[in-house]
């Protein structure tokens, strides 16, 4: 694992870090580059770890990889994770430092289906500027800093090239 790897540690550091991650532009090109960046620093980061990547526009699919040994309890977390970006706008990691911060529970004051909504790292809005979130980038099959921390790492890899 190498030794730059970390997620925020509080829900204003999230915020920065979603403010640095915004795009000029969100191609289904731009979305192979982000998925294969993604990718490369899962398996230099997480070796034979597995992990699933997902990005899509709020409309379809544009990108999506199963690592062998991952399956469908990737899927539906996914699916929980990106629900969550969609719903609160901002990182799934982020919602859940904000929640934890103020020592609220998430399911308890939101009141939403836990089959269907789970504030834990590795959901990123894809936001374009000038035209706000378009879409969610997911990774799911770590541990929810580790999801964050690649999908954030990946974007942002993607984005230096």
């Amino acid at each position: 694992m190498d030794s730059r790897l970390k997620a925020p540690e509080t829900a204003a550091q999230c915020a920065a870090q979603e403010a640095a991650l915004v795009l000029e532009r969100l191609t289904a090109a731009d979305a192979m580059g982000i998925g294969q960046s993604i990718l490369a620093l899962a398996q230099q980061w997480f070796a034979a770890r597995p992990v699933a990547i997902h990005l899509e526009t709020d409309d379809h699919p544009l990108f999506v990889y199963f690592m062998d040994g991952t399956g469908a309890g990737n899927a539906d977390w996914i699916i929980r994770k990106k629900n969550v970006v969609r719903r609160f706008g901002h990182s799934s990691w982020r919602v859940r430092l904000e929640f934890l911060e103020r020592q609220a529970n998430f399911h308890a004051e939101t009141g939403l289906d836990p089959t269907l909504f789970q504030a834990e790292g590795g959901a990123l809005p894809l936001a374009v500027h000038g035209k706000g979130r378009v879409g969610t980038l997911i990774v799911s099959g770590l541990d929810g800093w580790e999801d964050h921390a690649l999908a954030a790492g990946g974007l942002a890899l993607w984005s230096s090239q």
